[in-house]
């Protein structure tokens, strides 16, 4: 598989803000969404879009397994940050990134 560029027209604040946004989802996103002059650049439209979107899946998920196992899983959830500092390396260097199932429903509704 060909490793893909970084794109030379992204800024290095629009890099930070798409790594902050998979490290601190859903907080981040929510905060990106209602800066104007932020949340309409188109990779960190696309960016934020997925990590709200796994912000959102990640939290119910756990709240749901939790109450299921009785808070078992609960320790669990911090193995969940490894993929989203991994996506988070990859969007501070500039690279798009596709989450399983989350990309293309975020494609898919027009958040990105």
């Amino acid at each position: 598989m060909a490793e893909k560029k970084p794109d030379t027209t992204v800024s290095s604040d629009d890099r930070l803000l798409a790594a902050l946004a998979y490290v601190f989802t859903p907080l981040v996103p929510i905060i990106i969404l209602l800066l104007e002059d932020k949340k309409n650049r188109p990779f960190i439209r696309a960016h934020n879009g997925q990590a709200l979107a796994w912000g959102i899946v990640l939290f119910v998920a756990n709240f749901v397994l939790s109450a299921v196992t009785l808070g078992l899983f609960a320790c669990l959830w911090p193995l969940t940050l490894i993929p989203q500092l991994y996506w988070a390396y990859k969007a501070y260097q500039g690279e798009m990134i596709n989450i399983p199932v989350v990309s293309d429903f975020v494609k898919k509704q027009g958040w990105s």
